[in-house]
């Protein structure tokens, strides 16, 4: 696995994770799944996203 599938796999886990806090416990956690989305889009306009450095720690390897 690579770090960018690592990081679209977290970041659908993320968002399948809010959607049953939000279902299960409140509506309040679509602000969570709001933060997930803005991150998304951030990342993909500043190339900077946070669990890039975790999984190159962990040793994934990054595509070229």
């Amino acid at each position: 696995m690579t770090v960018n599938n690592a990081v679209r796999a977290l970041a659908g886990v993320m968002v399948l994770l809010s959607v049953a806090l939000v279902y299960f416990v409140s509506p309040w956690f679509l602000l969570f799944t709001a933060f997930i989305g803005l991150n998304l889009v951030q990342s993909a306009f500043t190339g900077f996203c946070p669990p890039t450095f975790l999984f190159k720690k962990l040793g994934l390897k990054e595509t070229k």
